[in-house]
């Protein structure tokens, strides 16, 4: 195996740390944007040039006692072992698990996607 150079380690520091500061202001604007687009009871506008789009989307927040509980054996546990939305979900689709097992054991968190793009 080959030398790690000094500099990619401090170029992926740089990153990093850009990237969390991206990060940051990506939520503060995504902040002022849904704030606007509730006030004036918007699902989409046209900004400046750009096409803003609020998509309200519904998550699965799942409870790990009620959902253990709700599963038929402890192998199916052990599949999961924790409630992974994507997991669960894909156990519906390949019919090892149904819907109506599931029923109770999780909570739904609304959640606002903003999409912007340009005209």
């Amino acid at each position: 195996m080959g030398r790690l150079d000094k500099a990619a380690v401090k170029r992926f520091y740089d990153l990093k740390s850009k990237q969390k500061e991206i990060e940051k202001e990506l939520s503060e604007l995504r902040g002022e944007i849904l704030t606007y687009c509730e006030a004036e009871g918007l699902s989409q506008a046209e900004i400046g040039g750009y096409n803003v789009k609020i998509v309200q989307q519904e998550r699965r927040e799942y409870d790990d006692e009620k959902l253990k509980a709700a599963l038929p054996d402890d192998e199916l546990w052990r599949l999961v072992s924790r409630a992974d939305p994507s997991k669960l979900a894909g156990l519906v689709k390949l019919n090892v698990l149904k819907e109506e097992q599931l029923f109770g054991t999780y909570a739904l968190k609304k959640i606002a996607l903003v999409h912007v793009e340009r005209e």
